[in-house]
Protein backbone atom coordinates (compact mmCIF):
# COMPACT_ATOMS: atom_id res chain seq x y z
CA UNK A 1 0.00 0.00 0.00
CA UNK A 2 1.03 3.71 -1.00
CA UNK A 3 2.09 6.37 1.35
CA UNK A 4 -1.01 6.71 4.47
CA UNK A 5 -3.84 8.77 2.89
CA UNK A 6 -5.06 11.39 5.66
CA UNK A 7 -8.79 12.40 5.08
CA UNK A 8 -9.44 15.84 6.09
CA UNK A 9 -11.44 16.79 9.13
CA UNK A 10 -14.82 18.48 8.83
CA UNK A 11 -12.84 22.12 10.40
CA UNK A 12 -9.42 21.56 7.73
CA UNK A 13 -12.21 21.04 5.14
CA UNK A 14 -14.92 23.99 6.18
CA UNK A 15 -11.39 26.37 6.69
CA UNK A 16 -10.04 25.60 3.46
CA UNK A 17 -13.19 25.98 1.51
CA UNK A 18 -14.07 29.22 3.05
CA UNK A 19 -10.79 30.76 2.51
CA UNK A 20 -10.24 29.81 -0.88
CA UNK A 21 -13.93 31.32 -1.67
CA UNK A 22 -13.79 34.55 0.32
CA UNK A 23 -10.00 35.39 -0.56
CA UNK A 24 -7.65 36.74 2.36
CA UNK A 25 -4.93 39.75 3.11
CA UNK A 26 -1.35 38.79 3.22
CA UNK A 27 0.85 40.19 6.34
CA UNK A 28 2.62 42.12 3.68
CA UNK A 29 -0.91 43.70 2.34
CA UNK A 30 -0.83 41.12 -0.84
CA UNK A 31 -4.14 40.31 -1.30
CA UNK A 32 -5.18 36.46 -2.26
CA UNK A 33 -8.42 37.22 -4.92
CA UNK A 34 -10.89 34.80 -4.48
CA UNK A 35 -11.45 32.24 -6.01
CA UNK A 36 -14.98 30.30 -6.04
CA UNK A 37 -14.32 28.01 -9.04
CA UNK A 38 -11.23 26.28 -6.90
CA UNK A 39 -13.67 26.23 -3.97
CA UNK A 40 -16.66 24.80 -5.71
CA UNK A 41 -14.38 22.01 -7.46
CA UNK A 42 -12.97 21.39 -3.98
CA UNK A 43 -16.90 21.09 -2.44
CA UNK A 44 -17.81 18.50 -5.51
CA UNK A 45 -14.73 16.30 -5.10
CA UNK A 46 -15.55 16.51 -0.98
CA UNK A 47 -18.89 15.45 -1.36
CA UNK A 48 -18.59 12.98 -4.27
CA UNK A 49 -15.74 11.41 -3.93
CA UNK A 50 -14.77 10.98 -7.65
CA UNK A 51 -11.75 9.90 -9.66
CA UNK A 52 -10.28 13.68 -10.65
CA UNK A 53 -10.62 11.76 -14.08
CA UNK A 54 -14.05 10.80 -13.91
CA UNK A 55 -14.64 14.49 -12.70
CA UNK A 56 -12.79 15.93 -15.61
CA UNK A 57 -14.90 14.42 -17.65
CA UNK A 58 -18.27 15.20 -16.97
CA UNK A 59 -20.17 17.08 -19.62
CA UNK A 60 -23.66 18.79 -19.47
CA UNK A 61 -25.15 15.51 -20.55
CA UNK A 62 -23.85 13.62 -17.51
CA UNK A 63 -25.76 15.82 -14.81
CA UNK A 64 -29.46 15.57 -14.88
CA UNK A 65 -29.99 18.48 -12.66
CA UNK A 66 -33.93 18.05 -12.81
CA UNK A 67 -33.77 14.38 -11.45
CA UNK A 68 -30.58 15.16 -9.71
CA UNK A 69 -28.68 12.65 -10.75
CA UNK A 70 -25.32 12.31 -12.36
CA UNK A 71 -24.27 9.40 -14.68
CA UNK A 72 -20.43 8.09 -14.76
CA UNK A 73 -19.40 6.40 -17.48
CA UNK A 74 -16.37 7.41 -18.55
CA UNK A 75 -13.20 9.26 -17.84
CA UNK A 76 -10.89 11.98 -19.24
CA UNK A 77 -7.46 11.66 -19.79
CA UNK A 78 -4.35 13.20 -22.31
CA UNK A 79 -1.60 11.28 -23.59
CA UNK A 80 2.30 12.12 -23.43
CA UNK A 81 1.76 14.05 -27.03
CA UNK A 82 -1.02 15.72 -25.51
CA UNK A 83 -3.86 14.43 -26.67
CA UNK A 84 -7.30 14.15 -25.28
CA UNK A 85 -9.24 10.88 -24.97
CA UNK A 86 -11.88 9.63 -23.45
CA UNK A 87 -11.60 6.45 -21.92
CA UNK A 88 -13.77 3.58 -19.87
CA UNK A 89 -14.19 4.25 -16.33
CA UNK A 90 -11.68 2.53 -13.92
CA UNK A 91 -13.60 -0.73 -13.23
CA UNK A 92 -16.67 -2.62 -14.60
CA UNK A 93 -18.12 -1.09 -10.99
CA UNK A 94 -17.31 2.51 -12.20
CA UNK A 95 -19.97 2.86 -14.42
CA UNK A 96 -22.75 4.17 -11.74
CA UNK A 97 -25.67 6.93 -11.64
CA UNK A 98 -25.19 8.77 -8.32
CA UNK A 99 -27.55 11.12 -6.47
CA UNK A 100 -27.49 14.77 -5.90
CA UNK A 101 -27.12 16.04 -2.57
CA UNK A 102 -28.36 19.96 -2.26
CA UNK A 103 -24.88 20.68 -1.50
CA UNK A 104 -23.69 18.74 -4.84
CA UNK A 105 -26.39 21.04 -6.86
CA UNK A 106 -25.86 24.09 -5.74
CA UNK A 107 -22.40 23.78 -6.64
CA UNK A 108 -23.29 22.06 -10.00
CA UNK A 109 -25.36 25.10 -10.18
CA UNK A 110 -22.40 27.65 -10.05
CA UNK A 111 -19.93 26.18 -12.02
CA UNK A 112 -22.45 25.57 -14.91
CA UNK A 113 -23.51 29.92 -14.53
CA UNK A 114 -19.92 30.57 -14.33
CA UNK A 115 -19.54 28.73 -17.53
CA UNK A 116 -17.90 30.45 -20.54
CA UNK A 117 -19.86 30.08 -23.75
CA UNK A 118 -17.48 28.82 -26.71
CA UNK A 119 -18.29 29.69 -30.12
CA UNK A 120 -17.01 25.88 -30.96
CA UNK A 121 -17.48 23.87 -28.05
CA UNK A 122 -14.29 21.28 -27.59
CA UNK A 123 -15.21 17.61 -28.40
CA UNK A 124 -13.55 14.80 -27.24
CA UNK A 125 -14.05 11.69 -29.09
CA UNK A 126 -17.70 12.21 -29.83
CA UNK A 127 -18.24 14.21 -26.18
CA UNK A 128 -18.97 17.85 -25.56
CA UNK A 129 -19.84 20.55 -23.04
CA UNK A 130 -17.09 19.44 -20.31
CA UNK A 131 -18.12 21.61 -17.16
CA UNK A 132 -14.42 23.34 -17.09
CA UNK A 133 -12.70 24.53 -19.66
CA UNK A 134 -9.64 26.20 -19.36
CA UNK A 135 -8.03 29.44 -21.69
CA UNK A 136 -7.45 27.61 -24.97
CA UNK A 137 -11.28 26.26 -24.30
CA UNK A 138 -9.85 22.72 -23.55
CA UNK A 139 -11.62 20.68 -20.98
CA UNK A 140 -9.52 20.70 -17.26
CA UNK A 141 -7.50 17.78 -16.47
CA UNK A 142 -6.31 15.60 -13.43
CA UNK A 143 -2.93 17.88 -13.20
CA UNK A 144 -4.81 21.34 -13.86
CA UNK A 145 -6.73 20.59 -10.60
CA UNK A 146 -4.13 19.27 -8.92
CA UNK A 147 -1.78 22.55 -9.41
CA UNK A 148 -4.73 24.64 -8.57
CA UNK A 149 -5.43 22.86 -5.38
CA UNK A 150 -1.54 22.96 -4.36
CA UNK A 151 -1.38 26.51 -5.25
CA UNK A 152 -4.32 27.64 -2.89
CA UNK A 153 -3.32 25.36 0.11
CA UNK A 154 0.33 27.05 -0.20
CA UNK A 155 -0.84 30.36 -0.48
CA UNK A 156 -3.12 29.46 3.14
CA UNK A 157 -0.11 27.71 4.74
CA UNK A 158 2.06 30.70 4.14
CA UNK A 159 -0.43 33.08 5.85
CA UNK A 160 -1.79 30.98 8.73
CA UNK A 161 0.08 29.73 11.82
CA UNK A 162 -2.07 26.62 11.58
CA UNK A 163 -1.19 24.97 8.81
CA UNK A 164 -3.26 22.37 6.90
CA UNK A 165 -1.97 19.20 5.35
CA UNK A 166 -1.95 18.51 1.88
CA UNK A 167 -5.70 18.19 -0.43
CA UNK A 168 -4.95 16.98 -3.66
CA UNK A 169 -8.09 15.21 -5.28
CA UNK A 170 -7.61 12.00 -4.56
CA UNK A 171 -7.59 13.61 -0.54
CA UNK A 172 -11.01 14.28 -0.89
CA UNK A 173 -12.12 11.25 -2.63
CA UNK A 174 -10.62 9.59 0.33
CA UNK A 175 -12.32 11.99 3.07
CA UNK A 176 -15.47 11.52 1.06
CA UNK A 177 -15.15 7.66 1.57
CA UNK A 178 -14.38 7.86 5.38
CA UNK A 179 -17.26 10.36 6.05
CA UNK A 180 -19.82 8.26 4.66
CA UNK A 181 -18.70 5.30 6.20
CA UNK A 182 -18.77 7.33 9.46
CA UNK A 183 -22.03 8.37 8.42
CA UNK A 184 -23.38 4.90 8.88
CA UNK A 185 -24.20 4.16 5.03
CA UNK A 186 -23.55 0.62 4.69
CA UNK A 187 -20.95 -0.92 2.87
CA UNK A 188 -22.41 -1.91 -0.45
CA UNK A 189 -23.76 1.32 -0.98
CA UNK A 190 -20.39 2.69 -0.19
CA UNK A 191 -18.92 0.22 -2.44
CA UNK A 192 -21.09 1.77 -5.17
CA UNK A 193 -20.79 5.16 -4.45
CA UNK A 194 -17.40 4.70 -4.86
CA UNK A 195 -16.93 2.81 -7.86
CA UNK A 196 -14.95 0.22 -5.85
CA UNK A 197 -14.73 -3.29 -7.99
CA UNK A 198 -13.45 -4.83 -4.73
CA UNK A 199 -15.38 -4.31 -1.78
CA UNK A 200 -12.25 -4.68 0.42
CA UNK A 201 -11.40 -1.63 -0.90
CA UNK A 202 -13.87 0.07 0.47
CA UNK A 203 -13.41 -1.59 3.75
CA UNK A 204 -9.20 -2.00 3.67
CA UNK A 205 -8.11 1.15 2.34
CA UNK A 206 -10.32 4.47 2.22
CA UNK A 207 -12.34 3.83 5.82
CA UNK A 208 -10.03 4.67 9.34
CA UNK A 209 -12.23 3.93 12.22
CA UNK A 210 -10.83 5.01 15.42
CA UNK A 211 -11.88 3.55 19.59
CA UNK A 212 -14.05 6.76 19.16
CA UNK A 213 -15.83 6.08 16.31
CA UNK A 214 -16.44 2.19 17.32
CA UNK A 215 -17.49 3.06 20.59
CA UNK A 216 -19.66 5.93 19.59
CA UNK A 217 -21.88 3.31 17.27
CA UNK A 218 -20.88 0.29 20.29
CA UNK A 219 -23.56 2.86 22.47
CA UNK A 220 -25.64 3.68 19.74
CA UNK A 221 -26.34 -0.05 19.05
CA UNK A 222 -26.68 -1.04 22.82
CA UNK A 223 -29.40 2.03 23.20
CA UNK A 224 -31.54 0.64 20.36
CA UNK A 225 -31.68 -3.04 21.77
CA UNK A 226 -32.20 -1.78 25.16
CA UNK A 227 -35.28 0.30 23.81
CA UNK A 228 -34.30 3.57 24.71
Amino acid sequence: MNKKTVALTEEQYREIISTIRNGFVCSDGHIVKPNSRIATALSLEANLGLRISEFCGLTLDDIDMENRKIKIDHQLQRTREGVYLIEDTKTTYGERILPMSEGVYQCFQKLIKKRKKWKVEPMVDGKAGFLVLDKNGMPYLALHWEKRFEYALGKYNRIFKEELPIITPHICRHTYCTNMAKAGISPKSLQYLMGHSDIATTLGYYTHYKFNDVEKEVRELERRLSGE
